[in-house]
């Protein structure tokens, strides 16, 4: 009976640790798209992330940097990312904001669910084929999502600011952290 006790335990304890998915208010700042940043945005050609890709904005849609850094005993590495584009899709009463380098065979970023004046973020799983997203499980550290409304329509520009860091597991965190801007399309 005490094994018995003692595993229950374990589990309960085990599962109760567990990190649920994180679920926070965003902010709505107004002034959004009379950021510095965003204005620099609309000034510059979209990126071009491999030869046959079909650009979807003329001009750049997200300025985001990642910093990702891992420990591999006493040393530690870190790799900097700065391409992602910006693409927003609305699906019922959900806003999708995916913010991802992704060139076909390879992806990085995150996808941002709106919705109810809430918002989560799922971390992008890096290996994936042929466009698949396949997403990766996280804890997240801190979160902040600015958006300059909280009303989602077709055709509708949206523009945002985002600072998420998370663990990816044991060894490596990441800071996800910049402007972007896009018009939302309808799923």
């Amino acid at each position: 009976m005490r094994l018995f006790l003692l595993f229950m335990t374990i589990i309960l304890a085990s599962t109760s640790c567990q990190k649920q998915q994180k679920y926070e208010k965003f902010i709505i700042d107004q002034s959004l798209p009379t950021n510095d940043t965003i204005q620099l945005l609309s000034k510059l050609p979209e990126l071009k992330l491999f030869n046959s890709e079909v650009m979807e904005s003329s001009t750049r849609t997200a300025y985001i940097v990642q910093h990702a850094f891992y420990y591999d005993g006493p040393r530690k590495g870190s790799f900097l990312f700065n391409d992602y584009k910006c693409k927003a899709q609305s699906q019922n009463d959900t806003l999708n904001i995916l913010l991802n380098n992704d060139n076909g065979y390879f992806g990085n970023g995150v996808l941002v669910k709106v919705f109810n004046s809430q918002f989560y973020i799922k971390d992008i799983d890096p290996s994936t084929l042929k466009r698949e997203k396949k997403f990766i499980k996280s804890k997240v550290l801190e979160q902040k999502l600015v958006l300059n409304t909280n009303k989602f329509n077709k055709n509708d520009s949206i523009y945002g600011f985002i600072d998420y860091k998370c663990k990816i597991d044991s060894l490596v965190y990441k800071h996800f952290r910049g402007y972007f801007k896009t018009t939302i399309q309808k799923n």
